[in-house]
């Protein structure tokens, strides 16, 4: 087992990565105040880990709540029945909500606790390779809106992050792929040299290979951890961790909530950060090539949705939280391992962006 920190002071917690995590009660039993626990996962997790998490902590009373899957079901509807099983089961403030899934599982559960009796321990368990590198990790937690991705939610962070490799076994592929653009990011935005690492080793990724997936997710979530420890509440250098973000959720929010996995959309979105980078000058073209031709061995999308207007990108990125005072900030690339959030651009750049015509490009590199 691996140990990482997130550093926030009074409030720091640790990250655990490891095989069979989920039946070490004693582990998690170190981050529950109290005698009550509820555990809330979904239709597609709750049959393959809920009663081995039971087991492991069945010396405290629990309460098992398991919601719809999707993205689609991310709202104040689904959130509700987090709300319904802590009421009917008389929770108290000493009470541990433990997140047991994906990302949607993971920002509703940690939303749900920050309101719950306004703020009870959370703890989370995450599933997906996604939620294991990125979402889990920094204490954003948030439900979507129809006109904008994650516009409600709280800044709240959980007491720790328990990381069971072996849960990626039963993950399908496209899932694997849409945690892979997560990992990616972490080579583009701050760590050049692990975007070598990832083209040497993207293939043992996909393929499941434990000693490469346990390496990815621990170099993600030290990344991820230290940008966290430096920026809780993304006032500066946390928005970088947004690369590709910003395009991306203007694509999940047009072409519906679930219809492209957050992953994909962000693989198509950092594909045009990439282009976008490139025609400010910052990065070079053989730059631009070698981060979407990683982006394809992962088995992203990188074509963004052709029904998709510049109109309709624009309309959507005003809805974004790094809008400030009116102007859309980007994070682009100033260099492979270097990223910058700015508003400091001439709009055609942008409109250049959008108008692109990215399958003709993507073909121009021949096989990834």
């Amino acid at each position: 087992m691996q140990t990482l920190q997130v550093d926030l002071g009074t409030r720091s917690y640790p990250i655990y990565i490891g095989r069979g995590l989920l039946d070490d009660g004693a582990l998690l039993a170190r981050h529950i105040v109290g005698r009550q626990v509820a555990i809330v996962s979904n239709e597609t997790v709750a049959p393959l880990y809920l009663q081995r998490l039971s087991a492991a902590l069945a010396d405290f009373k629990q309460t098992h709540i398991v919601l719809p899957d999707g993205e689609a079901h991310k709202n104040w509807e689904t959130l509700q029945l987090i709300f319904d099983g802590l009421l009917q089961a008389r929770h108290d403030r000493r009470t541990t909500v433990i997140a047991l899934g994906g990302g949607v599982i993971g920002d509703m559960a940690g939303f749900a606790a920050a309101c719950y009796q306004r703020g009870v321990n959370f703890i989370q368990v995450p599933t997906t390779l996604l939620s294991q590198v990125d979402s889990s990790v920094g204490g954003k937690t948030g439900i979507n809106h129809p006109l904008g991705k994650n516009m409600i939610g709280a800044f709240y962070q959980p007491q720790a992050v328990l990381i069971d490799t072996a849960s990626l076994a039963t993950l399908p592929a496209r899932e694997l792929s849409a945690g892979l653009a997560e990992v990616i990011k972490y080579g583009l935005i701050c760590d050049e040299p692990f975007l070598g690492w990832l083209e040497t080793n993207i293939d043992a990724l996909r393929q499941l290979d434990d000693a490469a997936l346990s390496e990815a997710i621990e170099r993600s979530c030290a990344a991820k951890a230290r940008v966290v420890g430096a920026d809780e509440r993304e006032s500066g250098i946390r928005a970088t961790l947004n690369l590709g973000h910003t395009f991306g959720h203007a694509i999940e929010t047009h072409m519906g909530y679930g219809v492209w996995l957050h992953g994909e959309a962000v693989g198509a979105g950092t594909v045009m950060a990439l282009e976008m980078s490139r025609r400010l000058g910052w990065i070079a073209e053989a730059e631009r090539d070698r981060g979407i031709r990683l982006l394809r061995r992962a088995g992203l999308p990188v074509v963004p949705p052709q029904e998709m207007t510049p109109e309709h990108f624009l309309e959507h990125m005003a809805v974004d939280k790094k809008v400030l005072d009116g102007q859309l900030r980007l994070v682009l690339l100033q260099r492979l391992g270097e990223a910058v959030v700015t508003a400091d651009y001439p709009r055609e750049a942008l409109q250049a962006t959008l108008t692109t015509d990215y399958a003709g490009l993507v073909d121009s590199l021949g096989d990834a």
